[in-house]
């Protein structure tokens, strides 16, 4: 019992500095991305987005092998490695003299980053099931606080210069992985370790485990709709405020620190008030809810102000996320966590593919001089419609697990 503390605190510590390092480059990384591809801010858009697709492949190819690794090997030695690598992606980055190189770090970045399927199955593996939607909220909690920090830090050293945030950020895994290797325990014992098959390298094979049971995989479906949704929002963000209300990246940087502040709130106070009051259904619908609303207002918001108060409703969504993952993760043995999160890591990042090229795409071509008609916000007009979509997707699947539920 001993134990747990310190490898929640080094899970969350770890899930931080990640966010951290992705935090600080955000409010730089379009413009870094313009100059070194050139052609103007339109075409500096497409790059972007393909940039973080790029990213998003890597986790999707790696999370399922990565989380059937841990099933056999344990969670301790796939997260430090993890961790050693994405010391090496940073510096990687901070050094490219070029596009193709910043693709490279981006490219192994996104092979590491599929280590959050990892940390997923360690907090499940030590977490009670009926404490598992407090523990799950680290991971948003971690968020939080990592873009409090981050867009802040990316601010003041992007005055710097262009590449500091990301030796800051290769610093800061540095000291990690080394606090990890003396501090973090093993949580997966060796009776509930499964053998790793060559059938994990294929990332297809991994959603087998969700289609097992109906319910799960109805709700597998409402995930990725959602997370498509999130990534209309995450891969047009910076480009939507420069072009619509002329935000510096200053201006940025202090909204995604409210977006830190809020999820932070959200994770670490209100889901253990919510939850229990609503009950773990209930709360997931009252989610999307939360979500829809502040996709409309982003969309429709006439000034910039107006932002700030559709981020506070926006966020309380975020009751909905850590939720599910309770959910499905009472569905499965303990040595099927890591498989199960790695499905899902997989299938958020396939959305991580799809979603960045598809929602710059369409804001290039409703703000081009020939669009039919000039509608910046149309990234979150889509990305409302799939909330509504994952929604109802995500109600039938309750409605479904109820009847199979146990009295």
């Amino acid at each position: 019992m001993q134990k747990r503390p310190a490898g929640l605190i080094f899970i969350f510590i770890t899930l931080l500095i990640d966010v951290l390092g992705f935090g600080v480059i955000i409010p730089v990384l379009p413009r870094l991305v313009s100059s070194l591809a050139g052609g103007g801010p339109s075409a500096g858009a497409h790059v972007f987005g393909l940039l973080m697709a790029s990213f998003g492949l890597m986790q999707f190819l790696f999370s399922p092998l990565l989380g059937s690794l841990s099933d056999q090997f344990g969670r301790r030695p796939v997260l430090l490695l993890s961790l050693l690598f994405t010391v090496v992606d940073y510096v990687i980055q901070a050094l490219a003299p070029n596009i193709e190189w910043l693709f490279v770090g981006r490219i192994l970045a996104g092979i590491t980053g599929a280590s959050f399927t990892v940390a997923n199955a360690y907090i499940a593996d030590i977490t009670a099931p009926e404490k598992r939607a407090q523990s799950f909220g680290m991971i948003g909690a971690a968020f939080g606080i990592g873009f409090i920090l981050g867009p802040a830090l990316g601010g003041l050293l992007g005055a710097v210069s262009a590449r500091a945030p990301f030796w800051a950020a290769a610093g800061l895994s540095l000291l990690n992985c080394i606090y990890g290797a003396f501090v973090l325990p093993e949580s997966l014992d060796q009776e509930h370790r499964r053998p790793l098959s060559i059938s994990t390298l294929n990332p297809l094979r991994g959603f087998g485990i969700l289609a097992r049971f109906p319910w799960v995989l109805a709700m597998a479906a409402s995930i990725g709709l959602l997370n498509l949704a999130q990534q209309c929002l995450q891969s047009t963000w910076v480009l939507y405020t420069e072009y619509r209300y002329h935000w510096t990246p200053l201006d940025n940087g202090l909204s995604l620190a409210l977006i830190g502040l809020m999820t932070a709130i959200v994770q670490v106070g209100l889901i253990r008030v919510l939850v229990p009051k609503l009950g773990e259904r209930r709360a997931v619908l009252v989610g999307f809810l939360f979500n829809m609303i502040g996709f409309l207002g982003f969309a429709f918001a006439s000034h910039g102000w107006m932002l700030y108060p559709v981020l506070i409703v926006w966020c309380l969504s975020g009751i909905a996320g850590p939720t599910i993952q309770s959910l499905l993760s009472k569905q499965y043995e303990a040595n099927e966590q890591g498989a199960v999160q790695g499905a899902l890591a997989s299938l958020q990042s396939l959305m991580g593919v799809i979603g960045p090229i598809l929602a710059t795409w369409i804001f290039g071509y409703f703000t081009a001089p020939t669009a039919p008609i000039n509608l910046p916000g149309s990234p979150f007009l889509l990305g409302a419609a799939l909330i509504i979509a994952s929604g109802l997707l995500a109600r039938r699947a309750l409605r479904r697990q109820a009847k199979t539920a146990p009295a």
